[in-house]
């Protein structure tokens, strides 16, 4: 799509699309008879929220790419639903998760250390002109900034890029395939989230510390419930916004101090203005919920906050084109078998160790996604879980260079 093509441009008409599809969605999916009724069986609402927004930019009606809704989404409502969010949070029955939830983010890890240089051999028996390239060009070195995406984040991305000397074309497939590759995969965990209780039931797994977290949360509100008035709805604004203008304002403070005084302190994203801004607005969020503060989840906190992580979905969605994927065949070929093998070891240790749907899914996206959808993944198994992602995704930011650093020298020796 060309820079300017798309049938609308205003940002405000682009936002009114977007709540009016989350609107169908959510109206059509509470209806109890008739069509509607036997469509959301078997698809997720939630999977519409994203979907629907993809149609949007695969054909030109809105350039997902050029816009600043998902800008807005991600700067000011994804901080503020997660304050709303982290509120309310039972530290201890976190706690009481166990190391399962870290295990499956640590396999994730490996998954994309190690896919990478498999995929990459091989795609390279029946692509040979993959291997030997040596300048800036050379796929290897896309991939190794792929990684850091598929590890950290944006940021990690980059620094992988500078780090391995990846030149701008190869960048520039690499994106389209994160991009093509990690929404697909993201379209299929909010599908499976759908149906998680199912698939728990096959496995065997033991959902038992998931489900008394989601117990203590829902009987926590059902104790301190009450109508909301005016007042509450403003304070939890005033909380949301409040504390995302202070982490915003300590950001822009942090991030120049970082970059002037430290800057090898890059590879640990110190130098990213959104990394910054998601651990302070979740200390803060997490503060909150060690005082009385906590109450006012009684009063729609989680509501709220979902309802501003529901528009996030609908802005990520938004940069999806289904039909990138014929664009650069070859190299989604080997996106797709990087992430199966990501995938397949996710799997196959959830089936070992009998971990939770959730813990595979939120350790995926902890990695491949981030803070911008770790928690949204997790909300769509509960809204209490939507902390748990967050926790994990950060996490996934401080190994990032690291990692990906790693999965770069594999893929050197591969790809020379």
């Amino acid at each position: 799509m060309q820079e300017g093509s798309a049938l609308v441009t205003n940002n405000a008409v682009i936002l009114g699309l977007i709540a009016a599809i989350l609107g169908f969605v959510f109206y059509t999916s509470n209806l109890k008879q008739g069509f509607w009724a036997q469509f959301y069986k078997y698809v997720p609402a939630l999977l519409m929220c994203y979907f629907l927004p993809s149609l949007l930019n695969t054909f030109g009606i809105v350039d997902g790419n050029n816009n600043d809704v998902y800008s807005v989404a991600k700067y000011f409502l994804l901080p503020a639903c997660l304050v709303l969010l982290t509120l309310s949070i039972d530290l201890k029955a976190i706690s009481e998760l166990g190391g399962k939830a870290v295990i499956m983010f640590l396999t994730g890890t490996v998954g994309v250390v190690i896919g990478g240089p498999i995929a990459l051999l091989v795609t390279s028996v029946t692509m040979p002109e993959l291997l030997g390239g040596a300048g800036p060009e050379a796929v290897w070195r896309g991939m190794a900034a792929l990684a850091g995406s598929w590890i950290g984040g944006g940021a990690n991305m980059v620094a992988m890029k500078e780090i391995y000397g990846a030149g701008g074309e190869i960048f520039t497939i690499m994106v389209t395939v994160d991009i093509v590759v990690a929404n697909l995969w993201m379209a299929a965990l909010l599908y499976i989230a759908g149906r998680h209780k199912e698939i728990d039931a096959h496995s065997g797994a033991d959902t038992t510390s998931i489900d008394r977290l989601i117990d203590k949360v829902q009987k926590f509100e059902q104790e301190h419930a009450r109508k909301p008035e005016l007042k509450d709805l403003m304070l939890l604004i005033a909380f949301a916004f409040g504390a995302t203008g202070l982490a915003h304002f300590a950001a822009d403070l942090l991030v120049p101090f970082f970059v002037e005084h430290y800057p090898g302190l890059k590879k640990f994203s110190l130098h990213s203005k959104l990394f910054w801004i998601i651990v302070l607005v979740t200390t803060i969020g997490l503060a909150l919920s060690l005082t009385k503060v906590r109450q006012y989840e009684a009063v729609g906190a989680s509501k709220i906050g979902s309802s501003f992580l529901y528009i996030l979905v609908a802005t990520i969605g938004l940069h999806m084109d289904i039909t990138k994927i014929v664009e650069a065949p070859k190299y989604v070929v080997i996106g797709v078998m990087w992430m199966a093998v990501h995938i397949g070891l996710l799997f196959l240790v959830a089936k070992i160790i009998k971990a939770p749907i959730f813990y595979v899914a939120v350790g995926s996206k902890a990695n491949i996604g981030g803070a911008a959808s770790a928690p949204v993944v997790a909300s769509a198994f509960h809204p209490a879980l939507a902390p748990v992602g967050v926790l994990l995704a950060v996490l996934g930011y401080a190994l990032g260079t690291y990692m990906a650093w790693l999965c770069g020298q594999l893929l050197r020796i591969i790809g020379n």
